[in-house]
């Protein structure tokens, strides 16, 4: 067992007595981490009222090394997710951000450029950055970082230059886009417009949070569509939070 310390951020908590709960962390330096943390529920616990959902927290855990819950000995708040208080849009944004970590990573598997990315993705929706751009612009990021990526600019079949001169034909299972004598037999298949398929590589070559600026709506719409069913797909079923997605296609 070693002792460890790093940044977090809280992505779960759950209640497991009268004073403690487990939580689950999306730590800078080791990935998704599972912890008991004894007394947190105590009004004068060890934790300082620090493990709320959301919240970024520099925090110390004795890694057991093995398949059981790591134990959390300290968190000291760094920065609180406010906006819940006062924007629902933002509110279920973040909590969609904090779902896809959950399911998109492993324990133990560290990302510290997705770590980074999340924690910035956090602020900007804090600081009232644009609310759709943001969660589209987290969405592609985490689909890069984490190997996830649709094929965008040539047809996932076989290999050929797909232009974005009319709509582009796109498979959901397939993995991105197809060139149309690659389409049969393809299922799940939907089309992109040129300015949404120029949207994604956009994102997807961004390393700045909200790039590439302000979406026209209704290309955001499309692609709000198009990442719904493809994260769908990816994790085989919704997303919890998706039935609240629509409130953040707009604001």
């Amino acid at each position: 067992m070693t002792t460890e310390k790093t940044l977090a951020i809280v992505l779960r908590v759950v209640e497991f007595s009268e004073t403690s709960c487990i939580v689950t962390l999306f730590t800078e330096d080791f990935g998704k981490i599972g912890a008991l943390a004894k007394g947190a529920r105590r009004p004068k616990g060890p934790f300082d009222s620090a493990l709320d959902l959301l919240a970024v927290c520099r925090i110390v855990f004795i890694d057991k090394s093995a398949d059981v819950l790591d134990l959390l000995t300290e968190a000291r708040l760094e920065r609180r997710f406010r906006s819940a208080s006062r924007d629902l849009s933002r509110l279920y944004a973040g909590y969609y951000i904090a779902e896809l970590l959950r399911e998109l990573t492993d324990l133990g598997d560290p990302h510290p450029d997705l770590y980074r990315r999340a924690d910035q993705t956090l602020l900007t929706l804090d600081l009232d950055g644009p609310v759709g751009e943001t969660v589209l612009g987290f969405e592609v990021a985490a689909l890069r970082l984490l190997g996830y990526l649709p094929a965008l600019e040539a047809c996932v079949v076989c290999g050929a230059p797909v232009s974005g001169g009319g709509r582009v034909l796109f498979g959901q299972l397939a993995g991105g886009v197809l060139c149309p004598r690659c389409r049969q037999g393809q299922k799940q298949v939907v089309s992109v417009s040129p300015r949404g398929l120029e949207v994604l590589r956009q994102l997807a070559g961004a390393r700045a949070v909200g790039a590439p600026g302000e979406i026209d709506p209704g290309v955001r719409g499309e692609l709000r569509g198009l990442l719904n069913h493809y994260f769908t797909n990816l994790l085989g079923h919704p997303p919890r939070m998706l039935p609240f997605l629509g409130a953040i296609v707009n604001p």
